[in-house]
């Protein structure tokens, strides 16, 4: 006979792990994909940055364009299981996403032109840009 008070109660399930850094990267770009996205350009970060493991540039046609793919991409980050947090999104022209080991600017075209982010990383130490 088996005395069940010595048998440890069962635990809850653990959570999944979350997804690694480029997992989490492979989700940006599939999600980025899915929504026609246009000129995405991928800057490794490993290594080189602590603030992430890699960046997404990225272009919609417009406003709208942006703010869906912006909102959209959240929703799969947080589905996955990781953290996003959105800045821009109310005017929809430069939208930050911050999912702690891939950044994601999304950008209407004009004003991705003006900041010109890629270039800004393609100087002096800084890692060599991919385009995707």
């Amino acid at each position: 006979m088996i005395d069940t008070a010595s048998v440890p109660a069962p635990t809850a399930k653990s959570k999944e792990p979350t997804l690694t850094p480029d997992a989490l990267h492979a989700l940006v770009l599939q999600s980025l994909d899915d929504d026609q996205a246009q000129e995405v350009v991928t800057i490794p970060l490993e290594g080189k940055s602590n603030i992430a493991d890699h960046m997404v540039v990225a272009s919609g046609r417009s406003s709208r364009q942006v703010a869906s793919m912006a909102q959209k991409l959240a929703e799969r980050i947080k589905k996955a299981g990781r953290h996003a947090r959105i800045e821009g999104l109310p005017s929809a022209d430069w939208v930050l996403i911050d999912a702690e080991d891939v950044i994601v600017h999304l950008f209407r075209p004009e004003v991705r032109s003006f900041y010109n982010l890629e270039r800004m990383w393609a100087f002096g130490d800084a890692p060599d840009v991919a385009s995707q």
